[in-house]
């Protein structure tokens, strides 16, 4: 059973982690506490949480609990989100990336070459959206690619030596046929309706 501090602590834990407001029962739930032991770690967040005190105030709202910005905060949170967000990135868009990350510098030509469809598009717009940028021309005349400062902050990377490795997800020759036969007998068993001998 988790008592005082520790509990208070894993109660804020929950309340930052929820999307939605939580109630008495549900943090005492997921605690494992009693709900007047809940209700006591809530009583000393609100005291910590008290509106003026910090940027983040304790509200209880649609009876439960949550995080909320303080209210003199407001005008600077409106500046901060009416910033242009940057989107989704599409398969094609998240492949040549991560063409341009490993193999940097690398021209378009090249990419197009190891996707087998044209990177032209892709390219384009993650030049436009500030995650690539020209570095040099090739000895063909082909513009070169790398990625900005920008892929780093938004992938969280110091640099890109933290990069994953890419060997952790290149299977061995050995590796590739027994998924391959593993997937040509879950084809066989879907397309017979039942499991196939092994």
């Amino acid at each position: 059973m988790i008592e005082g501090a520790e509990l208070a602590r894993t109660i804020e834990a929950l309340l930052f982690l929820s999307p939605d407001p939580l109630s008495v029962a549900e943090l005492a739930e997921a605690a494992r506490a009693g709900e007047p032991d809940v209700e006591v770690a809530l009583s000393a967040l609100a005291q910590r949480y008290a509106p003026g005190a910090r940027g983040i105030v304790l509200r209880e709202l649609g009876g439960g609990y949550t995080f909320a910005t303080d209210p003199s905060t407001e005008d600077a949170a409106r500046r901060l989100f009416s910033r242009p967000r940057t989107a989704t990135l599409t398969p094609a868009q998240a492949e040549t990336l991560a063409i341009v990350a490993y193999l940097q510098p690398v021209s378009r030509p090249e990419i197009t070459r190891i996707r087998g469809v044209s990177a032209d598009s892709a390219a384009t717009t993650l030049l436009e959206r500030g995650l690539v940028e020209e570095a040099g021309r090739s000895q063909f005349g082909a513009v070169m690619y790398r990625t900005s400062t920008l892929f780093l902050k938004l992938f969280g990377l110091r640099s890109l030596d933290e990069l994953p490795d890419v060997a952790r997800w290149d299977p061995t020759p050995e590796e590739q046929t027994e998924l391959r036969e593993r997937l040509l007998r879950a084809g066989e068993a879907r397309a017979g309706g039942g499991s196939t001998p092994e």
